[in-house]
């Protein structure tokens, strides 16, 4: 068949029209490609254009203690309740989480029922009681041996009669954890009283020793309860110095037989106080002090954290309607950064098992995440009962 010249010239327009529509769009397709791999070498774009990766707190788990007499464990990397533990002694009014991470120690909120839970197997596998008949024996402050062997204790009871309620003075008891039994008690043996939760008690790594944190540290051995020693934390070696003061502190990701936390002291040149940090060694009785700078406001409430690094720390502080996040570099002795955000009215701060994210939580039923690097929100875990106070622990993975 043959074409004629008008169909031809047709013809070689379209192939031309073509060619160069081809040729262009091969040519934005090499600088779209050579673009998108400069952008994917550089980490502007993720790879397939997939959304960034979520920043979690870790492989850990966090512990709570909630109204509803449950403990929930919720996973760091998932952020969902993987596991309900119910209390068969009510709702906890303290937990403490052994040194291990392999125990929580729940006094229920009635101050009178302990109940042990097993953070392995994520279950209740004791329970005991110092009451009995009309003797209510209430604890007011506890701490158990590192090794699981037995519980110290701030005990005071109160005997009820035909006519009143006869209370007794405050005792120091040692409960055995195995044989289910009291090994040892007696009258509380140091001037400050032990109110409720007001003495904290604090025993050695390795069982012996006991320590009061009162207006100075007292030290008992735990076998005897006779004093082998005192330690006055409030004075300094620099007689120019005023006495330091302990605030809130934190042991979570220390060393075992030490402690860091913030203490506060008056400056008398400067009329002034100022806040710093001290990591404690109680085996040594020794402190490394160091200030940071004017201490916040009388009245203000602070709270400190330490990384899991032990390189970092966080301090929040809570006045009325003004709420600030401080980030210290522990190893330069400084105050990094400081960021006013909105808060909430009682708030606690405990960072997570990797220490990337901060949880700010306390009074009420959520958990609001925080990126530690800028201390930026990022989202909020809610549940469904409320939290109880100081009962709150993240464990590393086992």
């Amino acid at each position: 068949m043959r074409i004629g010249p008008e169909r031809l010239a047709k013809a070689r327009v379209g192939v031309s029209v073509r060619s160069r529509l081809t040729a262009l769009v091969s040519a934005r397709s090499k600088k779209a490609l050579i673009a998108a791999c400069t952008l994917i070498i550089a980490g502007s774009v993720p790879l397939s254009g997939a959304p960034a990766q979520k920043l979690t707190g870790g492989t850990g788990a966090i512990y709570v203690g909630t109204y509803s007499s449950r403990i929930l464990v919720v996973d760091e990397a998932t952020e969902k309740v993987v596991s309900e533990i119910t209390l068969k002694s009510g709702f906890p009014r303290r937990t403490e989480m052994s040194r291990d991470g392999t125990r929580i120690y729940a006094l229920s909120g009635d101050l009178e029922q302990f109940e042990i839970v097993d953070v392995v197997k994520r279950q209740s596998v004791d329970t005991f009681t110092l009451s009995e008949a009309n003797k209510k024996t209430r604890v007011v402050s506890f701490t158990a041996d590192p090794v699981h062997r037995f519980m110290v204790m701030a005990t005071i009871t109160s005997t009820e009669l035909s006519d009143r309620f006869d209370v007794g003075p405050a005792m120091l008891t040692t409960y055995d954890l195995k044989e289910h039994k009291v090994i040892k008690s007696m009258p509380w043996p140091i001037e400050d009283d032990p109110g409720y939760f007001g003495t904290a008690l604090k025993i050695s790594p390795d069982g012996k020793l006991l320590y009061f944190f009162g207006d100075e540290v007292s030290i008992f051995d735990t076998a005897t309860f006779q004093k082998v020693g005192s330690w006055s934390l409030s004075k300094t070696n620099e007689p120019g110095f005023g006495e330091i003061a302990l605030g809130s502190v934190d042991e979570t990701n220390d060393e075992p037989g030490y402690f860091t936390g913030l203490f506060t002291t008056d400056d008398p040149v400067q009329k002034r106080r100022l806040l710093g940090i001290g990591r404690v060694n109680l085996l040594q009785k020794k402190i490394d002090y160091y200030t940071l700078g004017p201490a916040p406001a009388r009245g203000v409430s602070t709270q400190f954290a330490l990384a899991p690094d032990r390189k970092h720390g966080s301090i929040l502080t809570q006045d009325i309607r003004h709420y600030e996040l401080w980030t210290v570099d522990l190893d330069a002795r400084r105050v990094q950064t400081k960021v006013e955000f909105d808060g909430r009215s009682r708030m606690a701060l405990r960072p997570s098992s990797n220490g990337k994210i901060l949880y700010i939580h306390q009074a009420g039923n959520t958990i609001d995440l925080y990126d530690a690097a800028g201390f930026k929100y990022l989202r909020t875990m809610t549940f469904d009962a409320d939290m109880v106070t100081g009962s709150f622990h993240v464990v590393r993975p086992h």
